[in-house]
């Protein structure tokens, strides 16, 4: 399900229930995107990118890294929530993060999501987006972060703080 607002400034309005905004699609866990990963940041202990050896490791296999699932916040959120008439989405940060299950490579992973917050900033609506990332089977999530963005309006949209903030609407 996504949960579709106008605009950036209706996240105002909408928070006021705190409101779980939907799940996204399952999407599998690679060992190549482990090791690209692994590759990206130089993080290869071997519980991530050697497969024989995390085979008779505390997991059974090969895990994804825990900033790796965090990665995927991004992706996750687009699915779940559109937010229209936007002229820029900033990612400014973290509240808190928690990586309380390991992902194992090859297991499906989805995101549910929850509007925390939302308050005009400046020009721009910031929206605390509390995001939980769960493994199919397992009664303990991947990853739970508050994911802080900055929704600036399109100029041609109106002001960041409408006179009468419009309601969303889930499709």
């Amino acid at each position: 399900m996504t949960t579709r607002v106008e605009r950036p400034t209706d996240l105002l309005a909408l928070a006021a229930d705190a409101p779980d905004l939907g799940r996204s699609r399952w999407r599998r866990i690679s060992q190549q995107q482990v090791d690209l990963f692994a590759d990206a940041t130089d993080d290869h202990q071997w519980i991530h990118v050697d497969p024989q050896r995390a085979g008779t490791g505390p997991f059974g296999t090969t895990i994804a890294h825990g900033y790796l699932t965090l990665s995927l916040a991004s992706a996750f959120i687009a699915e779940i929530l559109q937010v229209d008439n936007v002229g820029m989405a900033v990612n400014y940060g973290l509240n808190k993060v928690r990586f309380p299950a390991p992902a194992p490579v090859g297991a499906r992973l989805r995101a549910g999501l929850r509007l925390t917050t939302a308050q005009a900033r400046g020009e721009a609506v910031e929206a605390v987006l509390t995001l939980t990332v769960e493994v199919e089977g397992s009664d303990r999530p991947a990853c739970v972060a508050e994911v802080v963005v900055l929704y600036r309006p399109d100029p041609a949209t109106g002001p960041a703080i409408p006179t009468a903030p419009a309601a969303a609407s889930r499709a």
